[in-house]
């Protein structure tokens, strides 16, 4: 088990906490809230996968560079890929702004 904290720059302020997705095989859940200092989004990651501290560092400067929300994230990994960081991001993103039909929030 690795614990890796992110600072991110950041500068739109985030509506509303959210949270999507589950820990379990292959997944990951996110917790996402407003930050409180206005300047930053700052991201810890609990990942049952140790030594991937640089692709978890890549995939979430991409989202921040696409979404640079003020936030405070919490994210729970039991070994998802990439490509599941990245869509469970973006359902946490939608969830907090209230986009859509509500579908991001669901697991």
């Amino acid at each position: 088990m690795e614990t890796l904290d992110f600072t991110f720059p950041a500068a739109q302020p985030l509506p509303r906490r959210s949270h999507v997705g589950i820990v379990g095989s292959g997944d990951l859940e996110i917790l996402l809230e407003p930050a409180s200092d206005g300047a930053a989004a700052r991201v810890r990651v609990r990942t049952s996968v140790d030594g991937y501290s640089a692709v978890w560092q890549r995939v979430l400067q991409r989202f921040f560079e696409r979404s640079p929300v003020c936030a405070q994230l919490q994210i729970n990994d039991f070994g998802a890929t990439p490509g599941v960081v990245a869509l469970r991001l973006e359902q946490a993103l939608e969830a907090s702004r209230g986009d859509g039909s509500g579908a991001g929030a669901r697991p």
